[in-house]
């Protein structure tokens, strides 16, 4: 079977059994042409919360699964790839944000949403790369414990002088690899393109760029700009897709190693075979509890937001 065939049969499959998928950007390009809603994580959470579908399928890693299932405890929602974690997310338990807590009083501990269940249940509010600043803006806290990721945290004290914001040492693999030196040799290479640039990159990279944003915001910017060309600088899959959508335009990859494998182990075969029988994925259940608890830090965002 070819792709265009399993693409039919899983877009039959998937009105039949009245299953709504959602697909991250980082997935491939195959999976994102049959899903209801391609985007950042916490906004296809809420496509989720809203779509008319009892059953949700989610292309992407465990952590989004689980904040689908946070803001849509009523419906039944699939990870399509059990072992599709997350590095950055899983890289702090509950009990080093407690130990934080202590070392830090007084201050209000500020999650990126790439973060588990069980690490939101320890925090103050979410935030996504996108909301970050506007949301430490308009804390009232003037002390701010920012977790897990360093450089995401040290680009929204950039912008938020004002408050005392720490850090831990955490972050996404991937795109803290990024280096000076690469952007520079990407720049040299084509000196036309604007580089744009998520800010889980190092801040020595990040202040090279001529725009900063998530992963959505660097495509919608890249869709409207009047540029030709354009240096991404965040997983790959996104020069991929902009390519398809902007097929007059170019678009480059900061570098061969910006891949989420952990992205790349969702296949449209995979789709296929839950929405043929059920094989494959993983069905995310958390405690009520676990759910109440881990939703205060969202709500949070929702009202700061």
């Amino acid at each position: 079977m070819n792709v265009a065939d399993l693409q039919a049969e899983v877009l039959r499959l998937k009105k039949e059994k009245d299953v709504c998928i959602l697909a991250h950007s980082y997935v491939a390009r195959e999976i994102a042409e049959v899903a209801d809603f391609v985007g950042d994580s916490f906004q296809l959470s809420v496509k989720a919360k809203d779509c008319p579908q009892k059953t949700v399928l989610m292309c992407g890693v465990r952590f989004m699964a689980e904040t689908v299932k946070i803001l849509s405890p009523e419906k039944t929602v699939i990870l399509s790839a059990a072992d599709a974690g997350c590095p950055m997310a899983e890289q702090l338990s509950v009990e080093i944000v407690e130990q934080a807590r202590k070392m830090f009083p007084g201050c209000a501990v500020v999650a990126y949403i790439n973060t588990t269940a069980e690490l939101k249940t320890v925090c103050d509010v979410c935030v996504t790369s996108s909301s970050a600043v506007k949301i430490v803006s308009n804390m009232p806290q003037d002390k701010i414990l920012f977790i897990p990721d360093c450089n995401l945290g040290q680009y929204v004290k950039s912008q938020v002088p004002n408050k005392d914001i720490r850090y831990m040492q955490g972050g996404c693999p991937v795109h803290a690899a990024m280096t000076r030196e690469e952007v520079l040799a990407a720049k040299a290479a084509h000196p036309n393109a604007l580089f744009l640039v998520h800010p889980e990159c190092v801040p020595a990279v990040v202040e090279l760029a001529d725009f900063v944003g998530s992963t959505a915001a660097i495509m919608d910017f890249a869709k409207k700009s009047d540029a030709e060309e354009f240096i991404i600088g965040t997983e790959n899959s996104i020069v991929e897709h902009l390519q398809y959508d902007c097929p007059g335009k170019m678009f480059y990859p900061l570098s061969k190693r910006l891949i989420c494998m952990n992205m790349k182990l969702t296949t449209l075969g995979d789709v296929a075979n839950i929405l043929r029988d059920g094989r494959g994925g993983e069905e995310i259940v958390l405690s009520d509890e676990l759910i109440e608890a881990a939703s205060r830090p969202i709500d949070a965002m929702l009202a700061f937001g």
